[in-house]
């Protein structure tokens, strides 16, 4: 067996059915008792139920999340944190909303709160991401991780079909790039391959009954699985393409992952056949040049855009974006041909399958 470093990251993860009810308790646990909670603005209602659940320990809301993390949204959120005395944050929601609370520990410290109402994966990681002037800046500090998860699979059964399939992709994309990471390892691969086979079980029956509890609960065993692998080990061409169409053309996060997954598993395959083959596997396959094509096909099943034109790129964008992706460039298997990385980016585009 190869040599290899394995670093377990110290987060504690609560995981049931219900278990936003246990959110005061493991508040108390951390012994911080003024919290901000955070939220998008479409979700200000579940941060007020949150507030009234925490009762005295809640020090405000702060509904002002959005995609990607601007520096701007960023500064109002630290300044709110420290008028209210906050002593941790609450983040309810999603990737930007989780996001937000990084942003805030990054420079305060507060401890983070994660309650997941998506797939995204980012409640796991020490990563975080912020957005200024078109461009998003990536790093790793084990401040924003989140100290405690609360992973309640009630919290995403309103979350809308589609929403659920593309952050699922997403959590896949995790999974995937883990795999072939510069730093895999043998554990991170087991659960990588695990999160792959989980998401690719639950995702079609979420969208069939998006009220059936036994596929929401798989699919955010999953989600936890991938988040977890995301952050144990580094990421490759496919995140360092998805920031840069994100940040530079503000695409939605979840939807260009899922568009742009299948093109770059298969942009890699032969330079990583093992990797692929286990992807290829946990979907129902046998080899490593299947893992593009049928994570293509899930996409199809699920009914989720296949094109980046779709989700709102413009054609013109396609060469700056590919000329972005080969400037200070993740590790990657395959190395960084920039000819065959804007072929791969006008595929995504067209919605063509990968090839």
């Amino acid at each position: 067996m190869d040599r290899f470093v394995y670093q377990g990251l110290p987060s504690r993860v609560v995981f049931g059915w219900g278990n936003l009810a246990r959110l005061p308790e493991e508040i108390d646990r951390l012994g911080a008792r003024r919290a901000l909670i955070l939220s998008t603005p479409e979700q200000r209602a579940l941060a007020e139920e949150v507030a009234r659940l925490l009762g005295e320990r809640a020090a405000g809301i702060h509904a002002e999340a959005v995609m990607h993390v601007p520096v701007e949204v960023a500064r109002a959120a630290r300044e709110k944190a420290a008028a209210l005395d906050a002593r941790c944050c609450v983040a309810v929601g999603g990737g930007s909303t989780i996001g937000l609370g990084k942003a805030i520990a990054l420079e305060s410290a507060l401890p983070i709160v994660a309650v997941p109402t998506t797939y995204a994966g980012s409640e796991m990681t020490p990563i975080y991401g912020l957005t200024e002037g078109r461009l998003k800046k990536t790093g790793r500090d084990l401040r924003v991780l989140p100290r405690t998860v609360i992973y309640d699979p009630a919290l995403t059964v309103s979350l809308p079909a589609g929403i659920s399939a593309a952050s699922g992709v997403n959590a896949m994309a995790h999974a995937v790039e883990a795999l072939y990471a510069e730093d895999a390892n043998p554990v991170i691969s087991l659960m990588a391959e695990e999160s792959i086979r989980a998401m690719g079980e639950a995702l079609p029956g979420v969208v069939r009954h998006p009220d059936d509890a036994a596929m929401r609960s798989r699919a955010l065993y999953g989600a936890w699985l991938a988040g977890s692998c995301l952050g144990a080990v580094g990421m490759a061409l496919h995140h360092k393409l998805c920031h840069t169409l994100g940040g530079t053309f503000n695409l939605p996060h979840a939807q260009t992952h899922a568009v742009m997954l299948p093109h770059t598993a298969h942009y890699n395959h032969w330079a990583a056949p093992q990797a692929l083959e286990r992807v290829a596997r946990a979907l129902g396959g046998a080899h490593a040049d299947e893992a593009g094509p049928r994570l293509y096909a899930l996409n199809q099943s699920l009914g989720i855009a296949l094109s980046l034109k779709e989700i709102g790129m413009p054609e013109a964008g396609l060469d700056e974006a590919a000329d972005l992706a080969c400037t200070n460039a993740y590790p990657n298997p395959r190395p960084l041909e920039r000819e065959a990385i804007r072929a791969l980016l006008q595929r995504a585009w067209e919605g063509a399958a990968p090839r």
